[in-house]
Parts: C-alpha cells; structure tokens; sequence
C-alpha cells in the first residue's frame, strides 16, 4: 500500500460520488491525524521529515463528513484546526454540489484537534451565522462560558445543540446520530463517541477512549453491531514515545486492538478502519506497517476515502 495518496484513485472515486446521487449516504474522510496533524510540530525526526518536504505525504487532523446525497444534506464530524482546507476538500471531492457549510458540526470533545476550528466560523473570519453545533452537555456549557468560544454564541456564529447520551437524534427521515460517553482525559468536557444510522448503514465513531477494557461495553460487540467502525489509532505500540510517559496520555494501541479482533471472523475484522494516527505511528507513513496489517483483514482510514 503507497503511503502518499494515490490523488487519480480518489479523484475518480470522488466524481463518482458526486453523480451517482441515488448512492443515499456515504462517510467522506477529510483527516486521520491526531490532534497535532502531520507533520507534527517540532518533529523533524524520520516519521516527519518526507512529509515536511513533500506536501502530498501530509495529512489533516481527524474529521469526516456524513453525507446524505438524497437529501442534499452532509455533517461535519469534528472541527479541527485544519477546517479550512477540511472544507475545500469536500467541495473538490463532491464537485462542489453541497452547501460550503455543514447542516450541523459534531463534536467529541475538547481537546485542540476536535473543536478549535470553531474559530474559524467567527467574525474574524467566515462570520457564520448560527452553525448547529451538537455536543454532550458538560461540552456546551464549556463552549457557553468560556472564551473565545463563548463569543461564537454571543454573536450567533454557531448555535448549541446539547445531546442526551443513548438518546438518537433524527437529523431526517434516514439518518440519526446518538451520542455515548467513553473513558478518556475529560479535563474539559466529556468525551462521545457516536453511533450513526445512515439509510441502513451502521458506522461507528471511535477517535479517542483511553482503553477498551476501561469501557463499560464490548468494542467486540459493538463493532458486531455496526458495518463500518472507524477506531482510535492513536498509537501503534508503547515505544513511540520515548521522551514521554505513555500512560499519561493513554489510548488503545493498535496492538492492543488487533489482538482483541484476531479471534474474530474476517466479516468482523474488515468493519474496523483505524484512524487518529500520532505522527509517531508508522501505520500513518510507512508502508510495510500498512500492508502488514491490511493482510490481519483490517482497513486504514485514508485522506479522501468515500466509504
């Protein structure tokens, strides 16, 4: 598998999608990164490097778009610091057939990669005008009392849309999103993942939880349950890190969650698609690690992907 992106591959995927408008609902990945992006700052170390001098190896912090092409209608999940060129990509990938702005911006939770480009829909910038924004509670009380964020609501820029845990949320008549919490460094807020009923799809939204075993549900079960599972990725073994203690910024290595699922069924493994790569994680860069875990039946999120 390349490591840089295969451009005509999506190119061609993307014109596709945009006229075939009976399709119904499709997932439109915009970035796989981890909260730093890549290349990540300050790193000039080999993981890198070739994407420093080479602009087509870079890649943008987590976020899809949940696309209902019946309905003319597309969600954005996560609003990360590279939401600029994250919503000029949808409009090259879609030939520019949908509104610039999403019908509504889910949110995970408040660490910088998953909401800070919010603040690029305030008036030193877009100056939108009252964006949905759903979040779980702790989330929007955070964003309603605490700047800058709180200036987004004061002038209308975004509009908060609270969500009840467990509970779905009917968007139309063929999609839903429910909100659940997991376990994870909630400093600020809490953190989702989301459960998503597109048409007669079932996707799965995992990008951040600190360990499986910490939740109070199977992932296994779970992912039985749905046909696609996009899941936190964010480290590939527990040596990435050297200079750091790995626990104080816990998550499920990737390691740790091929080893769950390798008692599973084929049918099973190829509904996980790992996403939310550290820079440090060589399934983000390096080509052998890619096609060595692609042969164990699993996918890999990849910038522009329709699925």
């Amino acid at each position: 598998m390349a490591a840089r992106p295969n451009w005509i591959a999506w190119v061609f995927v993307g014109l596709v999608f945009v006229c075939t408008p009976s399709m119904g609902q499709q997932v439109v990945i915009l970035g796989v990164a981890q909260d730093g992006g890549y290349p990540h700052i300050g790193c000039a170390k080999a993981c890198c490097r070739k994407a420093w001098q080479d602009e087509s190896r870079r890649n943008h912090v987590v976020s899809f778009a949940l696309v209902d092409t019946l309905q003319a209608s597309w969600w954005l999940f996560e609003a990360t610091p590279d939401i600029t060129r994250q919503l000029e990509r949808f409009q090259q990938l879609t030939g520019g057939a949908y509104r610039y702005l999403p019908d509504g911006i889910f949110l995970s939770h408040a660490h910088i990669g998953h909401y800070t480009g919010l603040m690029y829909l305030g008036r030193e910038a877009l100056n939108a005008s009252q964006i949905p924004v759903y979040t779980l509670p702790k989330f929007a009380d955070f964003l309603r009392t605490n700047g800058p964020w709180s200036q987004l609501v004061l002038l209308n820029n975004i509009s908060l849309k609270p969500l009840q845990p467990d509970q779905p949320l009917h968007l139309n008549e063929t999609v839903s999103v429910t909100a659940f919490t997991v376990p994870h460094r909630d400093e600020f807020s809490e953190t989702a993942g989301f459960s998503i009923r597109a048409g007669t799809r079932k996707i799965l939204f995992i990008p951040d939880i600190d360990k499986w075993a910490k939740w109070n549900k199977s992932i296994i079960d779970e992912v039985k349950r749905v046909d696609m599972a996009l899941l936190d990725a964010t480290f590939s073994s527990a040596t990435e890190l050297p200079n750091r203690k790995i626990s104080e910024v816990p998550h499920p290595l990737v390691s740790e969650t091929v080893s769950l699922f390798n008692a599973q069924d084929q049918q099973t493994r190829q509904k996980v698609y790992f996403i939310h790569f550290n820079h440090t994680n060589p399934l983000l860069w390096d080509e052998q690690a890619q096609a060595d875990l692609l042969r164990k039946g699993f996918h890999l999120a990849t910038l522009g992907a329709i699925l």
